[in-house]
């Protein structure tokens, strides 16, 4: 068979045959799961109101409670004041403590504290005594008392002269049930509600939040807030919740939330058959669309597809054939033409990528030449170490032999370019040659003393751990210039770590200038280049594991740490590749 023929029957049996049959039962299952799917769709978004709604409240009553709750304020507010300065004391607290309150949560307009202690005054801003002034409508003394005497705690209520207002109180209690004063909070219905209540379930329904006594509190519909169950329009659907017939094409679903308050949900259930009628006309709609559309599609591939693969074909040939410099004209927007396009971008990229890897082997070998010359320069030092140690031994001088002695020891690791790792010995080793040199510029004059543990000394660290920080004490820190000037060295074994520690009793370092050095920001102190790198360099071999800390006292001491992991074996880097050509890759 052809490959136009083949074509022709993948399409009749994998396309228009099954498109046909899952359109069918498509449309079928549909009409049967349409009020399930609408349901399950209706119950979860009044799951998420429900949710919302309580979240809500909670913070709103976690923000009273916490005032409420204040143990230092309800001991303030109950205790009896002698005189203006202990009163004043209590106000200062007060502002000192809530003035931020208000700012916690969205809506809060107005936030007080009540209370009715006859010693304390009341400062207007946010201590309050209740008196013969209205409060969102409300007579303020009868409503303290009335908030005195309830047996509830808290309290959500809409403002009288503003239905637009919420008024949420709070009692203050003490351990003992007594009560001291009340919080007050005046919410704006538009930004503790309006968001949840506008359009719920994009218009198929309406939303009511009710108090445990029947009140609602909020609800989609206007003219119902601050209404009873019993006066609003929602009374009758409340009284046939729980059946399995609609009243009046609307179901009611109700939800109680753990603070008491419901939350009802009136669906509107014709707009299930509507959603029925739309799933039809998709699923037919759709259907028809994709036959015709799959119909042209199958016949532009029947008349260009075999052509245009063959000449793909050729053009690969060549390409298998070392030539890269070709391209197949781009006939369409098919996934056809898009191997075209990826053919002509891969001929190029392969081409680039030859010639980059000419010049790769180009760069190796000029970087091969530059390693040997690199190698020129320790020889030449060696050797000329070499010759004026002759020179010392036969003058006898013992004091340019140790200077000698110690240079080579240092140059020898200082100036091995083959690795970036070293054993905790040679570290050790390059130190105390660095030291030596310095106790012969400064004879006498600096006490070296060295705590090594000899169970730390075949570990792995880095290469130039601690010669940068020895260096600082004398550079940076002026060791030598003191009196009684001191060095502690000091290597220890810990039980999963290795822990180094350099002392100095030198100049030390200000606040300002230790800060800088710990932060490695722009303008740190001196001798910050060099902890900075080995800060790098620890991070690139041991991770978060690698940690260097400075402390230090100005005009007295200066102690830099290093703490590393426990290594027999080489480490690797942890990113940025590694450069050490003799580490074990494990």
């Amino acid at each position: 068979m052809s490959l136009r023929g083949k074509i022709v029957l993948f399409y009749g049996l994998i396309v228009l045959l099954p498109t046909v049959l899952l359109a069918a039962g498509a449309g079928y299952f549909a009409l049967l799961s349409a009020r399930s799917n609408y349901m399950n769709t209706i119950s979860e978004a009044v799951r998420q109101s429900v949710q919302s709604i309580e979240f809500r409240k909670q913070s709103y009553d976690l923000l009273a409670m916490r005032t409420a709750t204040d143990g230092e304020l309800i001991s303030r507010l109950s205790r009896s004041y002698g005189d203006m300065v202990e009163q004043l004391e209590t106000v200062e607290y007060v502002d000192r403590s809530f003035p931020y309150t208000s700012k916690y949560l969205p809506g809060i307009e107005d936030f007080r504290i009540y209370h009715s202690n006859p010693t304390l005054v009341e400062d207007g801003g946010l201590l309050w005594k209740p008196g013969n002034r209205l409060l969102a409508g409300l007579d303020e003394a009868e409503w303290y008392e009335r908030m005195i005497r309830s047996p509830e705690t808290s309290d959500w209520s809409n403002a009288p002269n503003d239905r637009r207002k919420v008024v949420v109180t709070r009692k203050m209690i003490d351990g003992y049930g007594n009560a001291y004063g009340v919080v007050y909070l005046l919410l704006d219905y538009s930004a503790v509600f309006e968001g949840l209540l506008t359009r719920p379930f994009n218009g198929a329904g309406e939303l009511y939040i009710l108090e445990p006594n029947g009140h609602i509190i909020a609800s989609s519909q206007a003219d119902e807030i601050g209404n009873s169950l019993e006066a609003s329009s929602l009374k009758r659907y409340w009284q046939a919740q729980g059946g399995t017939r609609a009243v009046d094409g609307r179901r009611l679903i109700v939800q109680t939330l753990g603070s008491g308050w419901s939350v009802a949900a009136l669906i509107h259930m014709d707009r299930l058959e509507e959603q029925s009628k739309r799933i039809w006309l998709l699923v037919g709609g759709g259907t028809a669309f994709f036959l015709l559309l799959s119909a042209f599609l199958i016949m532009i591939v029947l008349k260009n597809v075999v052509l245009r693969i063959r000449k793909l074909g050729i053009r690969m040939m060549d390409v298998s054939q070392g030539v890269f410099d070709v391209t197949v004209k781009h006939r369409g927007d098919d996934e056809l033409g898009e191997l075209e396009l990826l053919f002509n971008s891969m001929a190029g990229r392969l081409g680039k990528l030859v010639e980059d890897i000419t010049q790769a082997r180009l760069k190796e070998q000029e970087l091969a030449f530059r390693a040997l010359q690199a190698q020129i320069n320790p020889h030449f030092i060696y050797n000329s170490l070499g010759l004026i140690r002759w020179r010392a031994m036969d003058a006898q001088d013992e004091t340019q032999l140790r200077a000698i002695d110690a240079l080579t020891a240092f140059y020898r690791l200082a100036l091995d370019n083959r690795t970036n790792l070293s054993r905790v010995l040679d570290e050790l080793e390059h130190v105390r040659a660095y030291v030596d040199i310095q106790q012969l510029r400064y004879p006498g004059r600096v006490d070296v003393q060295w705590e090594v543990d000899p169970d730390a000394l075949e570990l792995y660290t880095i290469k130039l751990l601690l010669q940068p920080i020895v260096e600082n004490c004398y550079k940076h820190g002026g060791v030598a210039g003191r009196q009684d000037a001191a060095i502690r060295i000091a290597v220890r074994r810990l039980d999963d770590a290795v822990l180094f520690e350099v002392f100095d009793n030198g100049r030390g370092m200000s606040r300002r200038q230790l800060e800088r050095l710990r932060s490695g920001g722009p303008g740190g102190a001196e001798g910050g280049f060099g902890l900075r790198n080995i800060r790098d360099r620890l991070a690139l071999y041991f991770g978060a594991e690698g940690k260097l800390s400075i402390d230090s006292a100005e005009n007295e001491w200066t102690v830099v740490s290093v703490r590393i992991p426990v290594c027999r074996e080489r480490p690797e880097a942890k990113w940025g590749g590694n450069d050490d050509p003799d580490v074990d890759r494990r």
